[in-house]
């Protein structure tokens, strides 16, 4: 590779060196993969019980519901900066963005969820969808790659809008094999850092930016690689919650312009066919990749889409300007 990027002609014998390490590498990686599916068999069940659903109740010493105290509301002081941020939210020389900002996951489920939204006669006709979450790109990616924020950057522009239009982004971002920074909190505390500097990062990008939605990712129970298996999935959410927290601590001040307002978007784990109180979403294995069990099906794809289509038509912070009951234009 060096070679190559110095002009200079790589020789059959290094071409051979390098296929060699190549093809022990990939007998390697097959042998690991091997290895994981024959002790990490497909379940529709953990007996995890979803965030919602734990309440006061605790898993591994932390307590449930997506916001403090087991609560699944925010409370009445975060809620407040929520709904004055909402109330904000106007068209910028016409338009109102929302993007997305995440992995391979987010990619499938927004570029679906695009697709409903903007055949659906409830949006906002000024409301502008474009989709930044990108393949591969975890959270450390965005934390840590200028071209990652680039090429989102080129997808606004692709869109024929302005970083400055862009007011509420949808953030569902995870880890790539948490597995090798520790267990339970320590992979969560790494993935709550991220949420919180890609809040950052995105606030100083976008001017404008009013409202970050956060989601972790859906069940796991059936993923046949280390990529983001259980119980990792499920332990987002509450580096999800942490961000949430940190700015209630007075961390990520809204006022000082250094992070949108922070909330929960969809919640999309269940209990694999066990499911949740809330509604009657399941995770099946046909919603998933039957080659990793990790990445979404188009069923699955389907599910994660109308989730937030339908959080985006009710929320109380969201149904204003995603529906355009906005009341004023900005020009800038």
């Amino acid at each position: 590779m060096s070679k190559r990027a110095r002009g200079e002609e790589v020789t059959a014998e290094e071409r051979q060196f390098a296929q060699g390490i190549m093809a022990r590498r990939k007998e390697q990686q097959a042998k690991r993969l091997a290895e994981y599916a024959a002790t990490h068999a497909p379940k529709d069940s953990t007996g995890m019980v979803p965030l919602p659903d734990l309440g006061k109740g605790t898993y591994k010493g932390e307590t449930g519901g997506l916001y403090p105290g087991g609560e699944n509301t925010p409370p009445p002081t975060h809620r407040k900066a929520g709904l004055a941020a909402a109330a904000k939210i106007a068209p910028i020389d016409g338009k109102i963005v929302l993007l997305s900002l995440g992995m391979s996951n987010t990619t499938m489920e927004f570029s679906r969820f695009k697709q409903l939204a903007d055949q659906d006669p409830a949006k906002n006709p000024q409301l502008v969808i474009v989709d930044g979450a990108q393949g591969g790109k975890d959270a450390a990616a965005w934390v840590d790659a200028e071209p990652v924020w680039q090429e989102a950057d080129r997808r606004i522009k692709a869109a024929g809008v302005t970083a400055k239009q862009v007011e509420v982004v949808w953030i569902k971002q995870a880890l790539i094999q948490p597995a090798r920074l520790g267990e339970f909190p320590k992979s969560a505390d790494v993935l709550r850092d991220d949420f919180i500097k890609i809040a950052q990062m995105a606030q100083k990008r976008y001017p404008n930016l009013r409202l970050a939605y956060l989601s972790s990712r859906m069940y796991a129970g059936y993923a046949k690689t280390m990529l983001n298996p259980e119980p990792y999935a499920y332990e987002g959410a509450f580096a999800v919650r942490a961000a949430i927290q940190a700015q209630m601590k007075g961390d990520l001040s809204i006022e000082k312009g250094e992070a949108p307002v922070l909330l929960w978007g969809p919640y999309l784990w269940t209990d694999g066919t066990k499911g949740r109180k809330v509604d009657d979403v399941v995770w099946k294995m046909d919603d998933v990749s039957p080659q990793d069990g990790t990445h979404p099906s188009d069923s699955g794809r389907q599910k994660v889409a109308e989730m937030l289509l339908r959080f985006c038509k009710t929320d109380e912070t969201a149904k204003p300007w995603f529906t355009g009951q906005v009341v004023k234009s900005l020009s800038h």
